[in-house]
């Protein structure tokens, strides 16, 4: 379904066709069409089998036939990231090493083509960042080659828990969720799943073969963000009261290496009046994973709250002033019919210790420079 999808959302059914036919592989036809599921049209993608499939194929043998196709380094890189999750699920499952696994299901032929043309299908539409919705999942049991297991199966399992994907146990019996499947989401996945502002531009719908109570089909969209998301943060804040100075002085310094826009300290007072230290880290949606990990590596917390933010942001540009002590930088803010100057910090101080001028001369001249460099513009 997820190559549906991406085939509903624009790609070009006779690129991939191309693409595929490529492959070191043979015994298969694909077929690419437009059907209903519950009176919604989708787009399915089906592999159909001419032969009987290789059941016993190892990763080693899967990332040879990847490396002996004709694909971008990106596609390769991603088809063996993918297969990389589910050996190691798979080996989970069965308490061996990875190098051990033989693929059954996923090692046939319908299974390299659906994750080869995922890994295509992501390349062509130019896909950087990706967020997975809560994955919806049957219960009971399936039939395998090891005979009845349980629904989520143990890989998908292993898949969802190591990589924190979202699901919800459904009562619809049968498998919703498959490795396969589980295992693209988990690689794609780059983004928290919280709460998205922008323009849907594109919708795409895979259909799927079974039939359930409900329409089978995944659901992707393209969203492009407001132009003044960047002002859309999110704060992580924990009460620490059991860390040294030295400690949090190191952890806000890795903080800001990784990416914060803002980190500080606030003094409070927790139970039982013990003293203590608020911090709050302010970053983008696409690094709260990193931050959180430094804060429980680096610090004694044991939880941390966060939250979307919004803000406002000036229209803003960065400056090249000319002054008599040299090319400086002034940011340069605008609201309404005002104009605000702000010399660089850095600037500044290099003038100050340049030149031994105390700092506020340093920030007026260079502010003072600006705003004649500006008027000199608009003349």
């Amino acid at each position: 379904m997820t190559v549906g999808a991406f085939l509903d959302l624009g790609v070009e059914k006779d690129y991939l066709q191309k693409v595929l036919e490529e492959l070191p592989l043979s015994g298969y036809e694909i077929e690419i069409k437009k059907e209903t599921k519950k009176s919604i049209e989708g787009t399915a993608f089906r592999v159909i089998l001419k032969e009987e499939p290789v059941s016993h194929r190892n990763l080693t043998d899967i990332y040879h036939i990847i490396d002996e196709a004709n694909l971008s380094d990106r596609v390769k890189q991603s088809a063996k990231g993918i297969f990389e999750i589910v050996a190691k699920a798979e080996a989970k499952a069965h308490g061996i090493s990875i190098e051990k696994v033989h693929f059954h299901e996923v090692g046939a032929i319908d299974s390299i083509i659906d994750i080869i043309a995922a890994a295509v299908c992501v390349e062509r539409l130019g896909i950087e960042h990706v967020a997975v919705s809560v994955l919806y999942e049957g219960q009971g049991y399936t039939e395998c080659q090891h005979g009845k297991i349980p629904v989520p199966v143990p890989a998908v399992v292993n898949i969802i828990q190591e990589y924190n994907l979202p699901i919800q146990i459904t009562n619809c019996q049968g498998e919703m969720v498959t490795p396969t499947g589980a295992a693209i989401a988990a690689y794609l996945k780059n983004l928290e799943q919280h709460s998205y502002e922008g323009k849907i531009e594109r919708v795409g719908i895979g259909i799927g073969c079974k039939e359930f109570e409900h329409a089978n089909i995944l659901r992707a969209m393209i969203i492009e963000e407001n132009k003044n998301s960047e002002g859309d943060l999110w704060i992580l804040e924990s009460n620490i009261d059991d860390s040294t100075g030295e400690t949090l002085s190191y952890t806000m310094e890795k903080l800001f290496q990784a990416g914060a826009r803002d980190v500080y300290y606030i003094p409070i007072f927790m139970k039982k009046n013990r003293p203590a230290y608020l911090l709050n880290v302010i970053c983008q949606m696409s690094e709260i994973e990193t931050m959180e990990g430094i804060i429980f590596y680096q610090t004694t917390t044991i939880g941390i709250r966060k939250f979307p933010i919004k803000r406002r942001i000036l229209d803003r540009k960065m400056l090249t002033v000319n002054t008599q002590f040299g090319i400086t930088k002034a940011k340069i803010c605008y609201f309404e019919e005002q104009t605000f100057c702000y010399p660089e910090y850095e600037s500044v101080r290099n003038i100050c210790e340049a030149h031994n001028i105390d700092f506020q001369s340093a920030y007026a001249m260079i502010q003072d420079n600006a705003i004649q460099q500006l008027e000199d513009n608009i003349r």
